[in-house]
């Protein structure tokens, strides 16, 4: 009797392993980053599953509040604004609060696959931290492998053109497209950005943490 196969990977898994460092068991770019893109592919996932569109003003509308059974996208598709409410949550803004608990959501699901294994450790002895290196099953390194072939491929679907855009957005597009030979994939990925609404607000939540922290320099 074989065993019921794990339901495929979610954007925002996607993204998060082409993120994690796999021995520092960490983000190679900034948390707060990272939670934004991965609120804006859980965005992205809810609304290629038809429940949810933008409307004017990129708000955001629940169409069909019925569960998928994935936890981070029900936790998403919960954390917005019913269909009864006339006026849908700005995109960005809704990426914003969404980002932190994104991410804890999408580790717990990691671990949960064996790609990740949860560490409580104590800095300096004193201070608790978690980390999350790679755990027995490994994803990690498929992950990557699958968005270098795509990326080989001139990004042939929507799907992979919505990673690499959302990549783009965190900044993460850095790492995993190094080098003055992508410089114009980087560039098209900035100009894909603008198009999709999910990625738009992405860019624009790490956009003002960045003008935040430059005003307080």
């Amino acid at each position: 009797m074989t065993g019921t196969a794990p339901p495929p990977l979610t954007l925002a898994e996607e993204l998060l392993l082409l993120a994690w460092d796999p021995v520092r068991g960490r983000p190679v770019i900034r948390q707060a980053y990272l939670g934004y893109g991965l609120a804006g592919a859980a965005l992205a996932d809810l609304e290629a599953a038809g429940r949810v569109t933008v409307e004017r003003g990129d708000r955001i509308a629940v169409t069909a509040p019925l569960p998928l059974n994935d936890p981070v996208l029900d936790a998403a598709l919960t954390a917005l604004p019913g269909p009864a409410k006339r006026n849908g949550v700005r995109a960005h803004r809704w990426v914003r609060r969404m980002g932190r608990s994104a991410q804890g959501l999408c580790l717990r699901r990691l671990e949960e696959r064996g790609a990740l294994r949860r560490e409580a450790r104590r800095a300096l002895g004193l201070f608790p931290h978690t980390r999350y290196p790679a755990g027995p099953v490994d994803h990690l390194g498929p992950a990557h492998a699958r968005f270098r072939a795509a990326v080989e491929a001139g990004l042939p679907d929507h799907r992979a053109r919505l990673l690499a855009a959302l990549a783009s957005a965190t900044g993460l597009d850095a790492k995993l497209l190094p080098g003055s030979g992508f410089r114009p994939l980087r560039r098209d990925l900035k100009r894909l950005g603008k198009e999709v609404w999910t990625v738009r607000a992405v860019h624009r939540a790490v956009q003002e943490d960045k003008n935040s922290a430059n005003a307080g320099g």
